[in-house]
């Protein structure tokens, strides 16, 4: 592996983890209130925090830029954050944010309510109830969550590609590497570097799996 991957690898890298951690305190506590919620509102917000995974990732990149660009509200307050970057963190985060979202609405869930309302009778807050039992409960399907994320912003391309652009040593990730390779002809590192996000992918899935599961025989 030549110069061009090792960059992409490391880029990709550093994108998940800056993705992971901008969205894992708001997923999370989105994902508690959808599943402690009566709200009417609950599946207005669910389905919300589900569009990006079925919107096509060039309308995500589209909205993005409507936001961020020069006459957009967040560009025209200074966030600029378009070609850099900080531009491909925030376009993975908002495709890894469902995916967090719904990982922790599904571990809180599993936590039984009844436990919560036991401390609440001892006169613990509810911060506290939610600190000392309802996440050291959840704290593994938690942690499956931000795999997930992490894996889904590790391979993002159509909403970084708009919002980051395709600059090698700056924004080019893993995916758009390979995208790249293919436009010019580079079939043979092309394969490569899929064979390698494949094998990674195979790893975030396996490692999500075995931390649901043993969440799940905890809960029982």
């Amino acid at each position: 592996m030549d110069a061009a991957v090792w960059s992409a690898f490391a880029i990709s890298a550093q994108v998940a983890v800056g993705a992971t951690l901008a969205c894992a305190v708001p997923a999370t506590l989105v994902g508690y209130w959808l599943a402690r919620t009566r709200s009417a509102w609950r599946g207005v917000v669910d389905t919300c925090c589900a569009l990006p995974l079925v919107l096509p990732p060039t309308a995500v990149g589209f909205l993005l830029l409507a936001l961020l660009g020069v006459d957009g509200p967040l560009g025209r307050a200074g966030f600029d954050v378009l070609l850099t970057r900080g531009g491909a963190v925030v376009a993975s985060a908002v495709m890894a944010f469902p995916l967090v979202v719904r990982g922790a609405k599904n571990a809180f869930e599993s936590v039984e309510p009844r436990l919560e309302r036991m401390g609440e009778s001892l006169g613990m807050s509810r911060a506290l109830v939610a600190r000392s039992i309802t996440l050291p409960l959840a704290r593994r399907g938690l942690l499956a969550a931000l795999v997930l994320g992490f894996g889904r912003a590790l391979g993002e391309f159509g909403a970084t590609l708009l919002v980051a652009g395709n600059l090698p040593g700056e924004t080019q990730t893993m995916a758009l590497l390979i995208w790249e390779d293919i436009q010019l002809g580079r079939d043979d590192r092309a394969l490569t570097l899929v064979g390698l996000t494949a094998v990674l992918a195979f790893a975030v899935l396996f490692f999500a799996d075995r931390l649901t599961r043993r969440h799940a025989e905890e809960a029982r």
